[in-house]
């Protein structure tokens, strides 16, 4: 049994209009809602041992300020490649995950189709899943042993959660 953790990144700031997306920091109410969502993780006992991220500074510093909430972990990747990934594209990444709780942070609208698309059961009865708001985070389990395996519409729901919750 696999877990995957997704976390849209956290909101991000726009006041310097020169600077390169890629480069946009998190705002006040991105650092404020990012270690909620951690905190959140670690009450629920949702406990990642790799992490997967985009290389992105908003994705980057809201997996700063979850694992400030969390036991510290090793296995940290930061991927120029999931920078605006689509969905296949993460779930390539995905499956060469080595852990037994992935966490992937990524980016709209890739993250969000990702996370309905996975599902096996219908989506939770969540007024904003589908619009999966900044720092969104899904939960869900799959019956695999190797992530090489992970497919499309076998993922079973556990739980989904918004900072606007906490």
């Amino acid at each position: 049994m696999k877990r995957l953790i997704l976390v849209r990144h956290a909101k991000s700031s726009w006041s310097n209009a020169n600077m390169q997306d890629k480069e946009r920091p998190l705002n006040d109410r991105g650092r404020e809602a990012a270690p909620k969502i951690g905190k959140w993780l670690a009450e629920k006992g949702y406990q990642p041992d790799q992490v997967i991220a985009s290389a992105a500074t908003r994705c980057q510093e809201t997996w700063a300020a979850l694992a400030d909430q969390l036991q510290p972990i090793s296995d940290i990747r930061f991927e120029d490649y999931l920078y605006l990934a689509t969905p296949d594209e993460m779930l390539d990444v995905l499956k060469t995950a080595t852990g037994e709780v992935v966490l992937l942070v990524g980016h709209m609208p890739g993250i969000g189709d990702l996370a309905r698309e996975l599902r096996r059961d219908p989506p939770p009865l969540h007024s904003i899943f589908s619009k999966y708001p900044t720092a969104g985070t899904t939960v869900m389990d799959f019956r695999i042993d190797d992530w090489a395996h992970l497919q499309v519409g076998t993922g079973i729901f556990q739980d989904f959660i918004t900072p606007a919750e906490l």
